[in-house]
């Protein structure tokens, strides 16, 4: 009786949690892809934060939410402006982690999203104008990371994202811009924290 105790006590220590914490921040950029106007490019820092469960040792499915801040000029056909835009992220990911010694490991996820306009503000030279776009849109991301496991529980390193939408944002009436935008080719480099549940 007192073998079987002891090694239903060591089975239950070894025993690995299903879930983890994931999380990510970067920087970088991406262009906005206009209908009608010219397109330009905007600076991105952005981050989110996953709760992911694992299917088996490599594969899992996460989700969470993102925050990313865009900032950058460009002109129209009002004219010359500063654009600054908050994005929130919804996505749902698929995740996968990949073991390559015992404490370095090679993660990377592929995931649908969701996001929408929180803020958007254009500074022209004469005026601002905010929420010229809003709603919701959809879109895919890509990534993969490098992370070294600095505890038991905790492990740290880089990660490169790509995304891109695939619908467009469409101008409020009345804003002097009649026009369709999307977010495409948004590249970004940073640091992915996980920490084991």
């Amino acid at each position: 009786m007192f073998f079987l105790t002891i090694n239903l006590i060591q089975a239950q220590e070894e025993k690995e949690s299903k879930f983890n914490i994931i999380a990510y921040g970067g920087i970088g950029y991406g262009i906005v892809e206009n209908d009608n106007e010219p397109n330009y490019n905007l600076n991105s820092n952005g981050a989110e934060i996953l709760i992911n469960y694992r299917i088996n040792q490599k594969f899992g499915i996460a989700t969470g939410i993102g925050l990313n801040e865009l900032s950058g000029n460009g002109f129209n056909s009002i004219g010359n402006f500063y654009h600054e835009r908050t994005m929130i992220k919804i996505p749902l990911v698929a995740t996968m982690d990949y073991k390559i010694t015992d404490r370095f490991r090679l993660i990377g996820n592929f995931c649908f999203y969701t996001q929408n306009i929180a803020k958007d503000e254009y500074r022209f030279l004469n005026n601002t104008q905010k929420d010229i776009y809003d709603g919701w849109n959809f879109g895919a991301q890509l990534g993969v990371g490098l992370i070294f496991e600095l505890y038991d529980n905790f492990s740290a390193g880089f990660n490169f994202t790509g995304q891109s939408d695939f619908t467009k944002f469409e101008s409020n009436s009345n804003q002097g811009i009649n026009d369709k935008q999307k977010l495409n080719n948004l590249s970004s480099f940073g640091i992915v924290f996980m920490i084991e549940l």
